[in-house]
């Protein structure tokens, strides 16, 4: 519970009649110690033990009260522990750069120690954001194998060696998007080209195009599927002894207006 919700929740107490004033006040001047929900789920990554956690949570709660330094012996009071066993815990600590003794100096120029957890802190974000690109390397990963999964189904067959290289070079070199690839398979589906050189050609004309996302050639996709009604009427329009099928577009070999 944060300091606001415990607060709230003793005002409600109070106004059952279940806490007195005294204890009210005691509690509200004894102040709230701020920790991090996400040091709580992982500060064991860390590699902070329960009791150095404990340290620190009273270290922590000192800092916040303005005492930057507290005497050793009052930790080990009110963790019911010696002061040589509260020694030896903020050694480990600092052994293992989670913690620091800074000496600063005051106003009056004396010299002043004080412990600093920003190493702990940076070691958290330093985690966090490996588990990130950890998460992003995975989803990564499955995306490219369910690509080329999803090229073998449709072209029916297993894919070379060659062109699992051709397809990770669409990838890493050439920076296509997944879904872009993906695309351009459903386009030589459509176009009965079970082959990787015709998506290729495909995924060059919308390069050309500065065709870059899935959203930007979708747009053109609908823009050519309203151009085509409008060619079907003017064919029919002319007498013919046999009405032609209008061919679908072919991304690989674009028109001469399309060049340009």
């Amino acid at each position: 519970m944060n300091g606001i919700g415990s607060i709230a929740a003793l005002f409600l107490l109070e106004k059952d009649g279940s806490m007195d004033d005294t204890f009210m006040q005691q509690f509200i001047n004894a102040g709230q110690t701020t920790v991090s929900s996400l040091l709580l789920a992982h500060f064991h990554e860390l590699g902070i033990t329960n009791d150095e956690f404990l340290v620190y949570l009273e270290l922590k709660s000192f800092y916040d009260a303005g005492d930057h330094f507290p005497e050793m012996v009052t930790i080990a009071q009110r963790l019911r522990l010696s002061s040589t066993q509260v020694y030896q815990i903020i050694h480990r600590m600092i052994q293992k750069k989670i913690l620091t003794i800074d000496t600063t100096q005051d106003k009056q120029g004396r010299s002043q120690d004080q412990y600093d957890f920003a190493l702990m802190y940076r070691k958290l974000a330093t985690y966090l954001s490996q588990q990130n690109q950890q998460v992003v390397e995975q989803k990564t990963t499955n995306s490219r194998q369910q690509l080329f999964e999803q090229i073998e189904t449709e072209f029916g067959r297993p894919l070379s060696p060659m062109e699992y290289e051709t397809i990770a070079a669409w990838l890493d070199q050439d920076h296509y998007q997944a879904d872009i690839v993906t695309l351009a398979l459903r386009e030589a589906v459509l176009n009965q080209a079970y082959s990787l050189k015709y998506m290729d050609r495909i995924l060059l004309s919308w390069e050309r195009k500065h065709l870059t996302t899935k959203q930007q050639i979708q747009h053109e996709q609908e823009k050519r599927q309203q151009r085509q009604p409008e060619a079907s009427s003017s064919a029919a329009a002319k007498p013919t002894s046999a009405i032609p099928e209008i061919p679908m577009y072919n991304w690989a070999e674009p028109t001469d207006d399309d060049k340009q």
